[in-house]
Formats: structure tokens, sequence, C-alpha cells
């Protein structure tokens, strides 16, 4: 009996040590990302609430008292993570994951991406030499109450080169910059992809033409491309774009019409439509 009372205290206390009572966090965990141009940007963080407290202000009582350190987040701090190197607000950061640091202010906030994350939301041992960029943003009023920290990505460029990181609390906004350079991977894709496979000529020269690079360089590509794929309607409308462009609209007007044709016996109206519009801004 003794054994048999033993082995269950036993059996109890085992399960004492893995069981856990599981309840919310005060602060829940979240996180954004997305990809600029060919970099993927994500913020990781912890979100607290306002729950009546006063966020922002002069009074050392606040939560975040203006020109005083805070982890932008709770817990262990806001991490940001970059997958190539990028530029904030103009200061060149190398890839990796920094901790984003901020001093609120009443019209501008000083922020700081941090190169020591295990800091994490220990801010009485920041370094300042440790700053991998250092910059001032300005502070925006917002009309309606932020109740729970947000923390977002957009503002994306129409040339997909730039973003907007934007902090959003109570009623105050801050947004800085992360710009991208996509170009050299670009480039550098080409060179390597178009020697294992004809098919990528197509996006090579396409690519020449958007970004104004070499436009004979261009044709040389897409005539590569059509000997691979003739009756591909998109590749010769791009190939008269390429011929408009190099000024040649004769050559260009007879690729249009040869595309419009293809596109017709396709089914494609699109293609129809655009090589027509094409054609027009010829005459």
């Amino acid at each position: 009996m003794k054994r048999t009372i033993w082995i269950a205290l036993l059996f109890a206390a085992g399960l004492s040590a893995s069981a856990q009572v599981k309840t919310p966090a005060p602060s829940t965990a979240g996180s954004v990302s997305t990809t600029v141009g060919l970099t993927d940007v994500k913020v990781s963080y912890s979100r607290p609430s306002i729950k009546g407290r006063k966020i922002f202000s002069t009074d050392a009582a606040a939560l975040v008292p203006y020109g005083k350190i805070w982890r932008t987040g709770a817990n262990q701090g806001t991490v940001i993570s970059f997958s190539d190197d990028v530029k904030v607000e103009g200061v060149s950061v190398p890839k990796g994951d920094y901790l984003l640091l901020t001093w609120p202010g009443e019209t501008e906030w000083t922020v700081s991406l941090y190169k020591d994350v295990a800091m994490g939301g220990n801010t009485g041992a920041y370094d300042k030499s440790k700053d991998a960029a250092n910059f001032k943003v300005k502070a925006s009023t917002l009309a309606e109450k932020i109740e729970t920290l947000t923390i977002n990505i957009g503002d994306i460029a129409a040339d997909n080169k730039s973003a907007k990181v934007q902090v959003a609390w109570e009623n105050t906004s801050v947004k800085f910059t992360v710009a991208v350079d996509y170009d050299a991977q670009v480039m550098k894709s080409i060179e390597q992809n178009t020697k294992v496979s004809p098919n990528n000529y197509f996006q090579a020269a396409v690519y020449y033409l958007e970004t104004g690079r070499d436009l004979n360089q261009a044709l040389t590509w897409i005539n590569e491309a059509s000997k691979s794929n003739p009756d591909a309607f998109w590749i010769l409308h791009q190939k008269a774009k390429i011929q408009k462009a190099l000024g040649d609209k004769k050559g260009a007007t007879e690729t249009a019409n040869a595309s419009m044709a293809k596109a017709k016996t396709a089914g494609n109206r699109d293609y129809q439509m655009m090589n027509e519009d094409l054609i027009k801004s010829m005459k």
C-alpha cells in the first residue's frame, strides 16, 4: 500500500512540474512583414494597450515620458529585420536584426536601430556606440485614438524602392523611410539566368526597357526570346515597345501588327487593344 501511494505521489509531482496553466499575455505578440523590392522587412513586437493610462506626455508619471528612451513595445522590446542591406532615413544599414528604440517627443522623435538585440527590453544598458542608425522623425497627431500599439509597413513607392514603417499609439504617429536597391540583384540575376534558360531573355529585355538601359541589348534579348516562342504575342508587344524607344517606328508598327494578329488568334482582347494603342501612339 505504501509503495502504491509513493508511486502516486511521484506521478502527481511529475504532472505538477510539467503542466502549466496558460493565460493571455498582458501585451499580445504581434508582427508585420512585407517585401520591398526584393528585400524582406519584418517587425516583431509586443503590443501593450492604453488601459486608461496616459501614454506620451511631459509628465514624468506618464507611461512613456517625453525625452526618455523607450523599447517601443513591451516585454523584450521590438525587433526590426532586413534581408538585405538598406537605407533607413538615408543611413546605410547592413542586413540583419535590430532593436527599434525610440525617444518620443511632442513634435519629434529620435529613433535608433540598435545592433545588440540581446539587450532586449533592458534599455538601461543602452550604449550609443552600438547604434546602426540614429535619426529624428516628425510626430503627427491622429484624429482617432489607437488603443493598442500598432506598427505598420506601408506607403510602398510606385517603383517598389521604398516603404515607410509607422509606429502608432494613443493619438501619436511617427513614420520613417526604408529604402532598398534591388538593381544590382536584378542585374546579377539577368547575367546568371540568361545563360541557363533562353526564356529569361524576355524578363531581361523588359527590365532594360523599363529602367532605360541599353536598348540595343534589350532588342537582342527580346529577339532571342521570340525565337524560342515565335507565337508569343506578349513578347512581340514588348519588342515593338523597344523598337519604338529606339526610334524605329516602322519596325515597331510592323511588330505591333504581328503581335495583334497573334493575340487575335489566341482570343486575347487585352493585347489586341494594347497593340492598337501602341500603333496609334506612333502616328
